[in-house]
């Protein structure tokens, strides 16, 4: 086996594992973050209803303008400001839904950044 397919099945047995663990909780909203080199997606979802309350990405309008929207400083403000938008909707608790990525770097900065200002996950 090559390289690339191993870390794609490394990927998806990741991201099994992290699915079974938030579809437990399937009465908490999901915090789920979905990332490309260059962008970073966040969504807070309500399963039940199948609707997304809060979205925001790098693309957004809203968010600050970095020279790179991909990189830590850029999670750490998508962070802060997706926390900001989901207090302001009354929304407090959620449930982390990394996607199968590694909780390092880009992730970690993301999610502490939403932990600080509010968020509860």
């Amino acid at each position: 086996m090559d390289k690339l397919s191993l870390k794609k099945k490394r990927f998806e047995r990741r991201r099994v594992r992290v699915k079974k663990k938030v579809r437990q909780n399937r009465d908490q909203l999901r915090l789920c973050i979905s990332r490309s080199n260059k962008n970073f997606y966040v969504q807070i979802i309500d399963d039940l209803k199948s609707h997304t309350l809060v979205a925001i990405s790098s693309l957004s309008k809203e968010f600050p303008e970095l020279k790179n929207r991909g990189n830590i400083e850029a999670a750490k403000a998508l962070g802060k400001i997706l926390a900001e938008k989901a207090l302001a909707k009354g929304i407090k608790k959620v449930v982390f839904d990394r996607n199968g990525n590694l909780y390092h770097g880009k992730i970690k900065a993301f999610a502490d950044a939403a932990r600080e200002n509010g968020l509860e996950f």
